[in-house]
Formats: structure tokens, C-alpha cells, sequence
């Protein structure tokens, strides 16, 4: 009984990440301004990995592979927002004055 209902919670957790990641794509399809883009993908991003991370440690269950998802989950909520800020910053300072995007 218990498997079921960890399965079926995994799969909607699973199935919510995908719904998530896909609005970041979309966002970032949608936006004109490159910093807006970049701020969709990493937000999306974020909540996209914490669900799928969380729905493949609720299918694996309390094990060594579950720990190993939650550093890697943890290697890229700090890796990600850096990498974005740094992206971001180049974006910005390359920017020429006076000139907007259409």
C-alpha cells in the first residue's frame, strides 16, 4: 500500500517539474529582453529541480542514492544562480546606451 501511494506521489511531483520547466521555456521563448529571459529560466529552473529531485528521492526511498540526489541538488542551487549572475552582468555591461530592443 505504502509503495502505491509513494509512486503516485513521485509521478505527480515528476509530472509538476515537467509543467514547471515547460512555463520556463516558455517564458523564455516569450520575453523580449534578454535579462527577463534569463530571470524566467532561472526561477523555473529552481522550482523544476527541487521537484524533480524531490520526486526521484520519494521513488528511490531512504538510501545512498537519495543522498547523492540531494548534493546534486544542492551543487545546482549554487551553481545556477551564480552562473545566471554572471551571464546577467555581461549582458548588462554590454549593453550600448540609448539603444532599445524591439
Amino acid at each position: 500500500m505504502w509503495n502505491e501511494i509513494r509512486f503516485g506521489l513521485a509521478g505527480a511531483l515528476m509530472l509538476l517539474s515537467l509543467l514547471t520547466l515547460c512555463t520556463g521555456v516558455l517564458g523564455t521563448f516569450r520575453f523580449r529582453d534578454a535579462l527577463q529571459r534569463m530571470h524566467s529560466a532561472a526561477v523555473n529552473d529552481t522550482l523544476g529541480l527541487l521537484l524533480a529531485v524531490c520526486s526521484l528521492m520519494l521513488a528511490e526511498g531512504l538510501s545512498f542514492t537519495s543522498v547523492k540526489y540531494l548534493l546534486v541538488l544542492i551543487f545546482l542551487w549554487v551553481s545556477s544562480p551564480v552562473s545566471s549572475h554572471l551571464i546577467a552582468q555581461l549582458e548588462y555591461r554590454s549593453r550600448v546606451p540609448g539603444k532599445e530592443e524591439r
